[in-house]
C-alpha cells in the first residue's frame, strides 16, 4: 500500500470538497440530494481547516479521500465531550474505495487523538446506511454507543445518526 496520509494543502481544498460532496451524493446520504444544505458544508474544506485538522489520503499523487479530525469540543465538533476527539466527514472517492484509504484515514485520526493531552476517547457519528464504514470502525475497535445517537435535524423525525466510540 502506497497510500500517504497528510494534512490537506490549500490547492486541494476544492478537489477534496468535491470528493466529499460526491461521495455523500452518490451513496444517497443526503436526504435532499443536490439541494441539501449540508452539501455546502461538505464542500467547504477551508472552513473545516480553520477549526480542525483535515487529512487526505494520497496514492501516487492522486487524492483518494479525506477526513476531518476534531481534537475536542469546538465549532467543528458535533458530539465530542471535553475528554474526546471526534472524526467527521470521512469520504473516499468511488475510484479509491477498497484500497484501505478510509481505514488509513481513521487510523491517522486515532493516532492524533492519542497525542492530544486529556483525550480518553474518539467519537463519531454515522448514518445507518454507511455499512462499509461501520465495518471499518468495528474492525478498528470502535463500539456502538446507541445512548448517544442523535438527530441533526430535530424537525425531521426520520434522521438519526448512529454513534461509535473508541477508548484510547
Amino acid at each position: 500500500m502506497d497510500i500517504v496520509i497528510r494534512p490537506v494543502t490549500p490547492g486541494e481544498y476544492a478537489d477534496l470538497g468535491e470528493i466529499t460532496a460526491q461521495a455523500y451524493l452518490q451513496d444517497g446520504l443526503l436526504d435532499f440530494g443536490e439541494s441539501d444544505a449540508y452539501l455546502g458544508e461538505l464542500r467547504d474544506v477551508a472552513k473545516r481547516v480553520a477549526a480542525a485538522e483535515v487529512l487526505v489520503a494520497v496514492e501516487h499523487g492522486t487524492l483518494l479521500g479525506g477526513v476531518t479530525f476534531v481534537p475536542g469540543p469546538g465549532p467543528m465538533a458535533d458530539i465530542a465531550r471535553p475528554d474526546e476527539a471526534e472524526i467527521r466527514m470521512l469520504a473516499v472517492a468511488t475510484s479509491g474505495r477498497g484500497r484501505g484509504a478510509g481505514e488509513a484515514l481513521v487510523r491517522a485520526c486515532v493516532e492524533r487523538a492519542r497525542a492530544v493531552e486529556g483525550r480518553a476517547r474518539v467519537v463519531l457519528s454515522t448514518q445507518r446506511t454507511m455499512r462499509a464504514a461501520h465495518r471499518v470502525y468495528e474492525r478498528l475497535g470502535f463500539i456502538r454507543t446507541p445512548e448517544r445517537d442523535w438527530n441533526p435535524l430535530p424537525e425531521l423525525d426520520d434522521i438519526v445518526l448512529l454513534t461509535y466510540e473508541l477508548t484510547l
